[in-house]
Parts: C-alpha cells; structure tokens; sequence
C-alpha cells in the first residue's frame, strides 16, 4: 500500500521523515538570504562608488573650469607687471623731453643714463636679461651670425663682437644677439 493509498497527504510531509528534508530546505533559505544579503551589499557599493565616480567627474569639471579662467586671466592681466615697470621709465623719457631746452648735453646725458637704469632695473624685475656672448663659442639658438671675421687671436667660430645684443625672458630667446664670428685665417 502506497503513501496515496493510506491517505497521508505527501505535499504536507505527514508520513515522511522531516529531518531529511528541512536541512536541504534550510540550506536553500539560508544560502538564499545570504545571497540576498549580498546582492544588498553590491547595491550598496555600487551606488557609493557611482556617487564617487560623479563628484570626481564634477571636481575634474570645476578643475578644467577654474584652469581655464585662470588662463584667460593671465592673458588678459599678465602684461600689468610689465607695464608697470614701463611706467617709470616712459615718464623720465617724456620728462627729458619737455625739458630739452635750456639743457646742457651734460644733464642730457645723466638724465638719459638715469632712464637707461630705470629701464635696467625693470628689466631684472621683469626676468629680462642680455645676451652679450662675447668670446663664447657660436650659439646658432642664440645668437645670428652678422659676417664672419678672420681672426688670428679668437678661437674659430667664438664671438668677436657683438652688434647689437640680444635678450632673454627667464631662460627663452626674445630676440638673438646679432654677433660677428671668429672664422680661421
């Protein structure tokens, strides 16, 4: 005679042993609640680290922003050092100038020494300085070849002399010393 026969109603366990089939099912509902458990966790990581990834993005966009108005503001107000240091030096032009009557060539020439060390000194502040390579060897990056000179006492390709000198701006070429190079006799 089968379970069905005798009437033990098999979907309810009466007639079977419950120790073989509650620890699969228990297993299942705790292997369930822990992967459930889990699945909460991920969620929980993943919205963090989608709320990181978003600050970081937004932070990298302030960055760009921000560089980019400090560019623009460099470019609109970086010659005001310069200019500043001009000032001085276009006002002691302009005063030689109203005062050109009546002056000896003595004042004339400490004013326009006083104007070339207001210009010097602005200069310095600047980061400007001069190229005057006499007796260094040819530099074809900073220096411009005028003409070559024999020369039975200068190393060859060494500068003779300079033309007119040239300037820097902290390390960058503005404008080449014009120079004449030593060349073998």
């Amino acid at each position: 005679m089968s379970a069905d026969e005798s009437g033990q109603d098999r979907k309810s366990g009466a007639g079977y042993e419950q120790t073989a089939v509650l620890p699969e099912t228990a297993a299942q509902l705790v292997e369930l609640e822990r992967l459930q458990q889990a699945l909460t966790q991920a969620e929980e990581r993943a919205k963090n680290h989608w709320d990181q990834y978003l600050r970081a993005v937004a932070e990298l966009d302030n960055v760009r922003k921000r560089a980019q108005r400090d560019i623009e503001s460099a470019n609109r107000y970086g010659l005001e050092k310069f200019a500043g240091e001009l000032i001085p030096v276009k006002d002691s032009l302009e005063l030689a100038v109203q005062n050109r009557h009546g002056v000896d060539a003595r004042t004339l020439v400490e004013g326009s020494e006083a104007t070339l060390r207001l210009l010097a000194k602005a200069f310095e502040k600047l980061g400007i300085s001069e190229l005057d390579p006499v007796g260094e060897r040819f530099d074809p990056e900073r220096h411009e070849a005028m003409m070559a000179q024999e020369s039975r006492t200068a190393e060859p390709d060494s500068v003779l002399q300079v033309v007119q000198r040239g300037y820097e701006l902290n390390g960058r070429v503005l404008r080449p010393a014009r120079v004449i190079v030593a060349k073998a006799p």
